[in-house]
């Protein structure tokens, strides 16, 4: 796997007006022309979000990325697991690209293949390992992916977590699901497993920190990643937001902890947000408990609503953020100068069992 450091860009782009810049992206963006496809995940800051040719979810901007055969560079305005999966879609002939190396997930980060095969191995005196069904969540490395794909595993993504946890447990006597244990933690509850049956293993202490009994019982082993931006959602927010409208309809992500999720109305992936919001009629009171700039566009959006975020203070995906339009010009005006940079490559054999664990989300 390639190891790569984000080069400084220099004071011409760090420096110069915001207006001047995005007045250059609009220029290279057209002198690219077909031969360039921009991504942007729906927590992209606007000013880069405006120029995308598609928007969507991690997995959605990987898998529309695969389709445009024609497009040969594929700049994502995402994080770093983003773009690792849009190069295991995508034809070799097609080079993706990430503005800025420094963007990448606190929460993928939680959770290594190493550390994943050390506890996997700390389990092998207790359970049969042939047993265990690894599910990782789409937020993890390339690398993690594959060693999913190797133990007979999938990927699952926030909208499909809890039919492969179902499809897990007809495969196997337990699962382990990684990197984030609220995501889990939430799709087990949906799905009828008993919380006595479910475990949270520990980074970093012996068997994660539970008894060779408990491990033995449990239903479902959850990893103790969890995203930044979600976590600072809380109950107490929901109450607030409840005596302060009455009317108010509260939806969040179920990254979320599971005492957000089960005060709230509703919860789902950022597309189900979106759906949810789109579909209300007006004069429709939303709280949404999810990243900043997603709950500004909808309000900008929907302007005969009233929409909000959960929290009073914005939740920021602070990794997301560097893709910014100094970065992006910057990454253009060299692809408009014939040199490629910060190109994302996931190696074959990574890749190969990447997409066996992705590929199998998608047949469950």
């Amino acid at each position: 796997m390639q190891s790569l450091a984000q080069i400084d860009i220099g004071p011409a782009y760090r420096e110069e007006q915001e207006k001047q810049l995005l007045a250059r992206i609009a220029a290279r963006k057209q002198e690219l022309g077909d031969q360039l496809l921009i991504l942007c995940h729906h927590y992209q800051q606007d000013s880069v979000f405006s120029f995308a040719h598609v928007t969507g979810d991690s997995l959605k901007l990987a898998r529309q990325a695969a389709l445009a055969t024609d497009r040969r560079y594929i700049v994502f305005c995402g994080v770093h697991f983003m773009a690792e999966s849009a190069d295991i879609l995508t034809a070799d002939e097609q080079i993706v690209i990430l503005p800025d190396l420094t963007a990448g997930c606190s929460m993928a980060d939680m959770a290594s293949r190493e550390q994943v095969a050390a506890a996997w191995q700390e389990l092998a005196p207790l359970v049969d390992l042939e047993e265990i069904i690894p599910i990782t969540y789409v937020n993890s490395s390339a690398r993690l992916k594959a060693f999913v794909g190797e133990r007979n595993g999938s990927v699952c993504t926030s909208s499909n977590a809890e039919r492969a946890l179902t499809w897990a447990l007809s495969q196997g006597e337990k699962v382990f699901f990684f990197p984030d244990e609220h995501l889990g933690r939430n799709s087990a509850q949906a799905v009828g497993i008993p919380p006595e049956q479910v475990v949270l293993w520990s980074r970093g202490e012996p068997l994660g920190g539970n008894s060779a009994a408990d491990l033995r019982q449990a239903k479902v082993i959850l990893w103790d990643g969890y995203c930044t931006v979600h976590m600072q959602f809380s109950e107490a927010q929901v109450r607030a937001v409840r005596q302060a409208d009455p009317g108010v309809q509260v939806i969040v992500h179920p990254e979320c902890r599971q005492e957000v999720v089960q005060a709230a109305d509703f919860y789902g992936s950022t597309e189900a947000i979106i759906k949810a919001v789109s579909e209300s009629p007006a004069g429709s009171s939303w709280a949404v408990g999810t990243e900043i700039n997603l709950v500004r566009r909808l309000a900008w959006q929907y302007p005969d609503q009233k929409i909000r975020s959960l929290s009073p203070v914005d939740c920021l995906c602070s990794t997301m953020y560097r893709i910014d339009p100094a970065h992006l010009l910057w990454t253009l005006d060299n692809l408009a100068e014939g040199r490629i940079v910060n190109q994302i490559r996931v190696d074959e054999e990574t890749a190969d069992q990447a997409r066996t664990a992705l590929d199998r989300m998608l047949n469950i």
